[in-house]
C-alpha cells in the first residue's frame, strides 16, 4: 500500500502489537510512528513506553518506519496535536490509527480509494471508520456524508491538517457569528458544543480532537463515514488515559466494506448525524439534564425554594 499510515502510541504494548499486526496485513511502504513520553509520576509507566515503541523492531515488510518520539510526557493534547503536525509535514496525506483502534483489513483501502478520490474537494476534511448507527439502520451507498469528525481510525490531507488550530483562537469570533446554529439547529446540541468548545478555548480540557472538529466546521469542512463499521475500539479500560469507562461504543463488531458504491452528491445525512449527536455525543443525557433547568428556572423563586427544599439533588 503506496499511502502513509500514522501509527499514535503510548504505554499499552499489548493493544499496540494487534494494531500494528493490523497494519503489517496492510504492508504500508511507509510507517509514521508518534508516541509520547512516560508520566514522571508513574514510576511503571517507562518500562511499558520502552515495551511498546520496541514492537517497532517487528516491522518485517518493505517499510521505512519514522519516529517522533517524546522523552517526557506532553499529555494528550500537545503530543497528538504536534505529533500529526509533524506526520503532515512529511507527507500530504495520512491514514491515521491510534493503538487501541483495531481496524477491519478494508478499512486501509476504503481510506487509500477516498484520500485519492476527494484529494481536491477542499468540503472534504476527514474520512472516518467508524459507524455508530443502529443495527436496522441502511445506506444505499458504501457511506455518507457528516458533520461529525469521528477518530477512532481515520485519514486526511495536509491541505486539511493545516486548518487545524489546538488553541481553538477563532472559537469567540464563530460563537458570536451565529455559524453555530446552523451546524445545529438543534438547541440542545448547539448548546452543548458550546460548552465544549468553551472549556477547550479556556484550557480546561486535555484534548485534542474537539478541536479537530472545531477546525472542520469554522472551515465549512465535513466528513466522510463508511456505511459498516470498520473500527473497534479495543481500549476503554482502566489503563486507559481517557477512555476508563465501559460504554456500547466499545469493542463494535466491523466488517468488510466491499466495492465501494459513491454517492451521487455530497450532501449532509442530518438523521444520522442527530444519531450521532444523542447516541456518541451522550445527547440524550444533555438534553434532559437541561430540559429540567429550564423547567425549573421558569418556577417562581418561592415555588422552586418549597419544591427543593425536601430534595437532595446530590444523591
Amino acid at each position: 500500500m503506496n499511502t502513509p499510515v500514522a501509527l499514535i502510541m503510548f504505554n499499552r504494548p499489548d493493544l499496540t502489537q494487534q494494531v500494528l499486526a493490523a497494519i503489517a496485513k496492510a504492508r504500508p511502504s511507509l510507517l509514521l510512528v508518534i508516541a509520547d513520553g512516560p508520566r514522571a509520576s508513574r514510576p511503571q509507566e517507562a518500562e511499558k513506553c520502552r515495551q511498546t515503541r520496541a514492537l517497532l523492531q517487528t516491522v518485517n515488510w518493505p517499510c521505512e518506519v519514522r519516529t517522533n518520539f517524546s522523552q517526557g510526557n506532553l499529555g494528550c493534547r500537545r503530543r497528538v496535536s504536534s505529533g500529526l503536525d509533524w506526520v503532515f509535514e512529511q507527507v500530504e496525506q495520512a491514514i491515521i490509527l491510534e493503538d487501541d483502534c483495531l481496524p477491519h483489513p478494508s478499512f486501509f483501502s476504503y481510506c487509500q480509494e477516498l484520500l485519492e478520490r476527494y484529494r481536491d474537494e477542499p468540503r472534504i476534511m476527514h474520512i472516518g471508520g467508524s459507524n455508530f448507527q443502529a443495527k436496522d439502520w441502511h445506506c444505499p451507498h458504501s457511506y455518507y456524508f457528516s458533520k461529525y469528525m469521528h477518530i477512532w481510525g481515520w485519514a486526511s490531507w495536509r491541505r486539511a491538517w493545516e486548518l487545524y488550530d489546538v488553541n481553538t483562537a477563532l472559537w469567540p469570533t464563530f460563537k458570536q457569528s451565529g455559524r453555530l446554529k446552523d451546524l445545529c439547529p438543534n438547541p440542545y446540541e448547539r448548546a452543548m458544543w458550546s460548552r465544549y468548545f468553551d472549556n477547550i478555548h479556556a484550557g480546561r480540557t486535555d484534548t485534542w480532537d474537539t478541536q479537530w472538529i472545531f477546525s472542520c466546521w469554522q472551515a465549512g469542512g465535513i466528513s466522510i463515514s463508511p456505511a459498516v463499521n470498520l473500527v473497534s475500539n479495543i481500549g476503554f479500560r482502566p489503563d486507559a488515559t481517557h477512555t476508563t469507562w465501559q460504554t456500547k461504543m466499545a469493542n463494535r463488531p466491523t466488517a468488510d466494506i466491499g466495492e465501494l458504491r459513491h454517492p451521487p452528491a455530497i450532501e449532509l445525512a442530518t438523521a444520522e448525524d442527530h444519531w450521532d449527536f444523542l447516541e456518541v455525543y451522550n445527547g440524550h443525557s444533555f438534553t434532559r439534564r437541561n430540559r429540567l433547568h429550564r423547567r425549573l428556572a421558569r418556577l417562581p423563586a418561592r415555588l422552586l425554594q418549597g419544591c427543593l427544599s425536601g430534595l437532595d439533588l446530590w444523591s
